[in-house]
């Protein structure tokens, strides 16, 4: 039951994200981004309250994203400002270290090869690698396999990723 909870939160988090991001970068509809990002803040904060592995997988986008100077939108700034208030309270999980740095270097990594691959290179495998931003999906799996996270945390995870894409497809069809 636990997992099926936080499956939800987690597809709830990346359609939301990535929702809010196409409304503000396309339409520049700073009140729906704000929305959606307040709506993403709350799910993703619940994920994080409800279990470590899933903290650390919010805490690593989040601060991947912000060294990336990534946060660029008041809609950010309201979500990561929610988000952080709500862990805050709600209690964030005890988290090891070097794990978190993992993920976040991960994190970091997809945004910045994401970012920059077209412009350094034509080799289709790594334009595919990093458009999808599979290095986090990579380090998740394998987190999951050498017994740091559930395999069903990666398959939470994937369902992330999964919304986030269905999120753009939906955009790009309704505007």
């Amino acid at each position: 039951m636990e997992y099926i909870v936080l499956a939800i939160l987690f597809l709830l988090s990346g359609f939301f994200m990535k929702y809010s991001d196409d409304l503000f970068d396309s339409k520049h509809d700073l009140k729906f981004a704000g929305i959606f990002g307040v709506l993403c803040a709350i799910v993703s904060a619940c994920a994080t309250i409800y279990s470590t592995e899933a903290a650390y997988i919010f805490i690593a986008i989040l601060l991947g994203n912000l060294i990336a100077l990534k946060v660029d939108g008041i809609h950010h700034i309201i979500t990561l400002v929610l988000f952080v208030l709500i862990c805050l309270i709600g209690g964030i999980p005890e988290l090891s270290y070097v794990i978190l740095l993992i993920c976040i270097l991960a994190a970091f990594e997809d945004e910045v090869g994401h970012e920059l691959i077209l412009k350094v290179t034509d080799n289709k495998f790594l334009n595919l690698f990093f458009e999808y931003r599979f290095l986090m999906k990579v380090v998740i799996l394998l987190l999951a396999i050498c017994g740091v996270f559930s395999i069903w945390i990666f398959l939470c995870f994937l369902s992330f990723e999964i919304a986030y894409e269905i999120a753009g497809i939906i955009f790009e069809k309704l505007n």
